[in-house]
Formats: C-alpha cells, sequence, structure tokens
C-alpha cells in the first residue's frame, strides 16, 4: 500500500467516526445510571428525615428536577507534507494526524421542596382510600394499617405523639391480625363508587359468597373488636378520630409527618446521644406489644455497614437499614410511596433551564 492509499484510507475512517451518533448508544447506559442513582439518593434522603426527626432537627427535602446529560464529539485530521526537486538532498515528506475530543457535560438541577404545598402534604392525614388501595394492590393489612392509622373507628394504633409512647389497643392489633387472614383469604376488598353529589367514595366490604365458615367467623369477629355492625357487609371510608355511623368505617390516618415520626421510634439511638439529651430517649413499649407486632428497626453505629439496605451518616454516627431485614426494607418503600401520594412537591415551580447549542 503507498503512501497516497493510507492518506485516504485514514480519512474514511475519521469521517466515519465523526458520522457515528453518540445519543443512541448512552441512552441504555445513562437511563438505568441515573435511574438508579437517584433511586438511592431518595431512600438516603427519606431515612436522614427520620432519624433527624428523633433528634427533633428540622427535616428538609431536595427533589432532582431535571437531568440533561450533554455529549460532544469532535475529531479533525491533518495532512502536510514536502516534495523534493530531482537532485535535493532531503528526499519527499508526508505526514498525517488526526485527533479527537469526547465530551460529557451533565446538568443536573435540584429544586428544595418548601412552602405552603409541601407543609400541607407533609401535615395532612393520608385519604383513606390511598391506604386501603394499597391493600387492594397487594400489602398485608396489619403492615399497613398498623402504619399509617392512628385508630380504626376509635380502636386506637400505638402512637408517639409529644415523644411519649401510648400502646396499642389490645382490640386494635388482634383485628388487624384476623384482618389479614381474611384478606388472604379473599374475602376482604375495596372499590370506588362514583357519586355526582359526594364524588368519588371508599367502600371496603366483606364477602359472603364461597367463604369458608372460619373466615366468616373472622370477618365477624373482626366487625365486633372495630365495633362495626354485625352481619354487614360493606362501609364507607370516611377520616374521623372518632367512631362512624353504623355504615361507616371511620379511619383517623396519619400525615407523612407522622408515619416518619413513628418510623423514628423504632431507632437505636447511640448511647452518647443519650446522655447528652440530644435525642428523644428509648421509646420502646411493652414486650407484650414487642411480641404481637413485627417491628422496624433503624440501627446505628460509629462504623459504616457493609452491606446496608439504605445508609446515612449524622453526628458522626452511621444510621441505616439492613439489607436483610425485610421488615423495615417494606416499611421505607411505603414511606417513598406515600410521599408520592401526598403531594409534597412542587412541579409548578421549577426553574428554567437553558442549554447552549454546541
Amino acid at each position: 500500500m503507498n503512501q497516497s492509499t493510507a492518506t485516504l484510507c485514514l480519512l474514511t475512517l475519521l469521517a466515519a467516526a465523526g458520522c457515528t451518533h453518540l445519543g443512541p448508544k448512552t441512552v441504555a447506559v445513562d437511563r438505568f445510571d441515573y435511574g438508579t442513582a437517584i433511586a438511592e439518593s431518595w431512600k438516603q434522603q427519606t431515612l436522614l428525615n427520620i432519624v433527624k426527626l428523633r433528634y427533633m432537627d428540622l427535616p428538609v427535602f431536595m427533589d432532582v428536577a431535571s437531568v440533561v446529560s450533554g455529549y460532544s464529539m469532535q475529531t479533525g485530521v491533518s495532512i502536510n507534507g514536502t516534495l523534493s526537486s530531482e537532485r535535493a538532498m532531503q528526499g519527499n515528506f508526508g505526514s498525517v494526524g488526526g485527533q479527537g475530543i469526547y465530551t460529557d457535560r451533565p446538568t443536573i438541577t435540584y429544586v428544595p421542596t418548601t412552602g405552603d404545598k409541601f407543609l400541607r402534604g407533609l401535615i395532612t392525614p393520608i385519604d383513606p382510600k390511598n391506604i386501603f388501595f394499597l391493600l387492594q394492590s397487594g400489602y398485608a393489612a396489619d403492615f399497613i394499617l398498623g402504619m399509617t392509622v392512628e385508630s380504626l373507628n376509635g380502636v386506637r394504633n400505638r402512637s408517639t405523639a409529644g415523644g411519649a409512647v401510648r400502646e396499642a389497643d389490645p382490640e386494635f392489633l388482634r383485628a388487624l391480625a384476623l384482618l389479614r387472614e381474611v384478606q388472604t383469604a379473599g374475602a376482604f376488598g375495596m372499590r370506588v363508587e362514583e357519586d355526582k353529589a359526594k364524588g368519588s367514595t371508599g367502600v371496603v366490604f366483606f364477602q359472603r359468597d364461597d367463604v369458608a365458615p372460619e373466615t366468616a367467623e373472622k370477618a365477624e369477629e373482626v366487625r365486633r373488636l372495630l365495633k362495626l355492625s354485625s352481619g354487614a357487609q360493606k362501609f364507607v371510608l370516611t377520616y374521623s378520630p372518632m367512631r362512624g355511623a353504623e355504615n361507616e368505617l371511620a379511619v383517623n390516618s396519619r400525615s407523612m409527618l407522622q408515619i416518619m415520626q413513628a418510623f423514628a421510634s423504632y431507632m437505636d439511638v447511640p448511647e452518647v446521644h443519650l446522655q447528652d439529651h440530644s435525642a428523644w430517649p428509648s421509646l420502646e413499649g411493652s414486650a407484650a406489644a414487642e411480641g404481637s407486632q413485627q417491628r422496624v428497626r433503624i440501627r446505628s453505629g460509629k462504623e459504616k455497614p457493609a452491606n446496608g439496605f439504605a445508609a446515612v451518616r449524622y453526628r458522626d454516627h452511621w444510621f441505616w437499614v439492613e439489607n436483610g431485614d425485610r421488615q423495615t426494607k417494606r416499611a421505607l418503600t411505603v414511606v417513598m410511596f406515600f410521599f408520592t401520594l401526598a403531594e409534597t412537591g412542587s412541579p409548578e415551580r421549577l426553574p428554567l433551564i437553558t442549554i447552549p447549542a454546541q
């Protein structure tokens, strides 16, 4: 191959490289990498704010408003040479050079969630329909209701209001355990009924047809424990801290702030922070309640855990959820679900992004 042919081949390769599109090749990488990074940071942010509530610190949330990845590829080629006369001593000379410049310039925009809408979303009780929708989607009744409600028809759950623990009524714990068994048997469900005057209304119902006698007995005991009408098949969901009407199931649902405070009550506070009174003291309840209800747990220590599901550093200590602790992992995930349902963000105030053309 002579010099002219080699030069032509090199120019052809450089031209082909310059015409290659970078965008399609980055989709598979960027989409999953950014998605994973945002999900991990969301878990850590949620856990950190739960920990901060135990220390009476202000929870702060920062949303990722947008992610823009900009790529550029510049290629160039240079050719120079010298042609000498027949009698010149130096002879002919030629050289070919090339260069390529690759640039990755991501633009990530963060928006702090503040203001009236955020505060209302944080302290407003969750709509009971959203709670029972999670039950309908397959989440266990005792887990979801134990985490998200203060009382059902006036029968009270465990509460941590004001830093003091009030243990759950025995009837509440028993009703949740039975409700899960009835749910597993397919004899308990929920639907939404539309009314022109009242709008959409959530209705929970106990199925009568094709139900085993023992399941029917458990459903009847649930009605008795929750002070519902004996033998009634369906009840309208309403929000109320007190007992509802005859055909109603009054749900005193928690706000996101209450859910996070209840979560924080199951945190291992380092002894040094208990001694300097910087955090609420241990809020563990009685041994009877401990054995009757599965507990979530946030662990703490000086060293970063090797295999934590989510881990954050706060006040020179690490706080984490163990990867093998399925109960706590599920609870943390549900908290993030409810943050979406509570509409605590403020998407209407997103900043304008200007991306320069290159």
